[in-house]
Formats: C-alpha cells, structure tokens, sequence
C-alpha cells in the first residue's frame, strides 16, 4: 500500500508537470476568449483535462493491457495532430473567425417571461389587459443547466476537443514508461488514471493563472483583450510550425528517416 500510494503520489505530480508542456499552454491560451465569470477559466482547463484523459486512457489501455505497439510512424502522425491544430487555432484567432464561430453559436442570455398589468382605456371603458414581458436575468447560470445556456454547446465540446487531440501526442510515452517501470497491470493502470486525474487538476489550475489577463481585459478594455488574443494567435501559429517542421522534417515524419521514441 505505502508503495502504490508513493506511485500514486508520484503519478499526479507528474500529471501536474505534463499540464505545463508549451503546447498545452498555447492551446489552451487560444480559447481563453470568452469568459464571462472568473471560475469559467476553471472549468475550460478540466473541461481540456477530460478530453485529454479520454485519449489517454485508451491509448495506454491498449498499450499496457493489450499490449499494442505503436510503431513510429503512427506515434509521429498523432503528434502531428498536435502540430495541426495549433496552427488551425492561431489562424482562427488571428483571422477573427474563432471569435465569429464563437459568437454564432452561443446562445444570447436566457430569457424569462413574467406578466404585468396594465391599464388601457377603450371607448371610454377601462380594460385590464395582461402582457408578458421579456426580461433579462443573469441568474440562469445558477441553475443546472446555466452552463450549456451560457456557452453553448460549442463553447463547452471545443475545450474537450482539443484536450482529445492533444492527448495524442504523449499518450504512447507515458503508457510505455508506466508499462517498462510497472510489472502489474493493475497497478499500471491505476498509476494512468491518477496521471490523467493529475493532468486534469493541473490544467484547471493553470488555465485560471493564465486566463486572469484575459478575463480582467475583457472587462475593461476591449482594445487589451484583442491584443492579448492576437499574441496568443501568433505564438499558436509560430509554435505550431515549428513542431510542424520538428515532426515532419527533423524526426522523419515525411523524409522516412524515423527518429522517434514513445519513451
């Protein structure tokens, strides 16, 4: 027990670590575009931990339980993915359409209707008539479904999506370094979980650091926040080509002259 709980402990921290890797960052970075309370920075990083959980997990169940080998081409275009998508999300950012995108798909605020009485004179007869008015309240993001009418579906799957994808790239590295040092598969597998639940912790926490510039502009100056996501484009788009290049041309994705290690 005292060893599977050092494993254990060892595991999240490591999880907490991998949630800092640069393009996790900047992927992150590049969705930090709408948020309306400060604890939604928060559920935009568990929301990026859960979708990449998901590809790790069964990835290394494959891998650790079914023994699956990944051979490096394959290991080389997952990591690609990763390449791929930085570049779509700083071109969208720079460009304006993430924001576009954004705006189309979200639902405006929810509205509630209450009656109201009010008196109208017809023919020198007074008449009530009853209306229902349409108003405005903030209170609709308290109740359960407050998340989804806030943000929308697409608002809620993107960050998940891109958790997904970017759990493609370090999926095979972490389950054969859990299956080359772990003997038990029960044990390896439970080392993978609480690495995942360490990523998923760690990203909800560095999400919310690196949002609070984001937030604070977006409630005072409009002007600051463009900049803030135009930079933010701009280093998604240089770091996804120089993975890019460091994938495709220097480990051999494209020459055929592999140099890749899951390990």
């Amino acid at each position: 027990m005292t060893q599977f709980l050092a494993l254990a402990g060892f595991g999240f921290l490591l999880g907490m670590r991998h949630a800092t890797d640069a393009d996790h960052v900047i992927a992150v970075t590049t969705i930090l575009n709408r948020s309306r309370r400060f604890a939604h920075l928060t559920l935009i990083g568990a929301l990026w931990g859960l979708g990449h959980t998901v590809t790790v997990v069964v990835v290394g169940v494959a891998i650790i339980a079914f023994n699956v080998v990944i051979p490096p081409p394959v290991g080389l275009a997952m990591e690609f993915a990763v390449a791929l998508m930085l570049i779509a999300l700083g071109i969208l950012n720079l460009t304006g359409g993430l924001r576009r995108l954004t705006e189309r798909v979200t639902p405006p605020a929810p509205m509630h209707g209450h009656p109201h009485a009010h008196l109208h004179a017809h023919d020198e007869e007074v008449v009530e008539h009853q209306h229902r008015h349409a108003h405005l309240h903030g209170h609709g993001t308290d109740t359960g479904l407050g998340l989804l009418e806030t943000f929308g579906w697409y608002q809620l799957v993107r960050p998940v999506a891109v958790g997904l994808v970017h759990g493609l790239a370090g999926s095979a590295a972490v389950a054969l370094l859990v299956l080359a040092t772990i003997q038990d598969t029960g044990a390896a597998l439970g080392y993978l979980l609480i690495f995942c639940v360490g990523v998923a912790a760690g990203m909800a926490v560095l999400t919310t650091v690196i949002g609070l510039p984001f937030w604070v502009a977006s409630t005072r100056s409009a002007q600051i926040n463009r900049w803030l996501m135009i930079a933010s484009g701009v280093l998604s788009l240089a770091f996804g080509f120089y993975l890019a290049y460091q994938i495709g041309v220097v480990d051999g994705l494209f020459t055929g002259d592999f140099h890749w290690s899951p390990a």
